[in-house]
């Protein structure tokens, strides 16, 4: 195989077709935006940033398709869906390609769910679908995502999902192979969305935090994303939690949501409210948000971290004041309060 690929590349660059096209540095560093822009997110909430590909990740049942399909429409341009989860979305330049490729049968009666026979015109010019396995494994044909985005008219594409895109994800080649058709998509300006599955051991751990260890595959899959949400909960269960594992900014949450299935909507069930929190007398240490944040009456001392950080934020925001900055030697906590 190497050789094959090595005669090939001589006789490519024999012909002179190798004219490769740099950027400068000045150019590559000082002209790139200096915060993530977020397509779905709000300043430095970014669960989808603009190049960078976002992984929704979960056990069986616990809402994938629903939140994906939801996103997709509002890339669509569709005001119903131009805001997700409390995050507005959006839309595209052009069409929305959604790759069925996992059970399109059921793909399509949950998209039917969250439109009707009058968005059909607007349907067919805002989204293409591919029903069924694609027409070559994207690992070993790292073009072929690309040239269905372009085939399609498409600047954003759902992956649903990495397991039918790619054979043998646990293999760290295949892993780096299907990664080069993400980046080969992204660097021509497409936008990836990819569904993608746990480890069958940690799937259906209902609220136990799972780590972006425990998705299934190469390591080179969410490496080479710039966010990863993993959903969590049991099949069937009407509230299940979002993480947001990996963050192109800040991190979002955690959240519980509520799947209406019936309606194919998403929304936030439950999510702490920090200023809230701090308007209770004496105010809160960042203990108190993270036992509020991450539901645990010990949390850890990341999750510590994570909260005083966010506390640090409202209070940039103007939204929190110090009330007590703490005394280490003594083992006094840092109060906040509402502004």
């Amino acid at each position: 195989m190497s050789s094959r690929i090595d005669d090939e590349l001589e006789q490519v660059l024999a012909a002179g077709a190798a004219a490769y096209q740099f950027t400068s540095g000045g150019s590559f560093i000082l002209d790139a935006d200096p915060n993530p822009r977020p397509l779905w997110g709000i300043d430095d909430q970014v669960l989808l940033s603009s190049g960078e590909a976002l992984i929704i990740a979960g056990g069986q049942g616990t809402g994938k398709t629903t939140l994906a399909q939801q996103l997709a429409l509002g890339r669509c341009g569709f005001p119903e869906y131009a805001e997700l989860l409390g995050f507005p979305v959006a839309p595209g330049k052009r069409r929305t390609l959604y790759l069925a490729m996992d059970r399109p049968q059921q793909a399509a009666r949950s998209f039917r769910r969250m439109v009707g026979e009058a968005w059909r015109s607007e349907l067919d010019a805002r989204l293409a679908v591919w029903p069924g396995p694609p027409p070559y494994d994207m690992a070993r044909h790292p073009a072929i995502l690309l040239r269905l985005c372009e085939q399609a008219g498409a600047d954003t594409v759902v992956v649903d999902s990495l397991k039918d895109a790619a054979i043998g994800l646990t293999d760290d080649e295949v892993g780096a192979g299907y990664n080069r058709a993400r980046q080969t998509a992204i660097a021509s300006g497409v936008e990836v969305i990819e569904l993608h599955h746990q480890r069958k051991s940690v799937s259906g751990k209902g609220g136990e935090t799972t780590g972006i260890d425990d998705l299934y595959g190469s390591t080179w899959l969410p490496s080479g994303a710039g966010s990863v949400l993993l959903l969590t909960g049991n099949p069937g269960d009407p509230v299940v939690g979002v993480r947001h594992l990996k963050q192109p900014a800040s991190e979002v949450g955690p959240l519980q949501i509520v799947h209406d299935h019936g309606a194919g909507r998403s929304q936030v069930w439950h999510a702490a409210d920090l200023v809230v929190l701090a308007k209770q007398p004496g105010g809160i240490t960042a203990q108190d948000a993270a036992s509020a944040l991450f539901d645990t009456d010990k949390p850890s001392p990341a999750e510590r971290e994570k909260a005083r950080r966010r506390l640090e934020r409202l209070v940039s925001a103007g939204s929190l004041m110090v009330l007590d900055h703490g005394d280490k030697t003594s083992s006094k906590a840092a109060r906040w309060e509402a502004a």
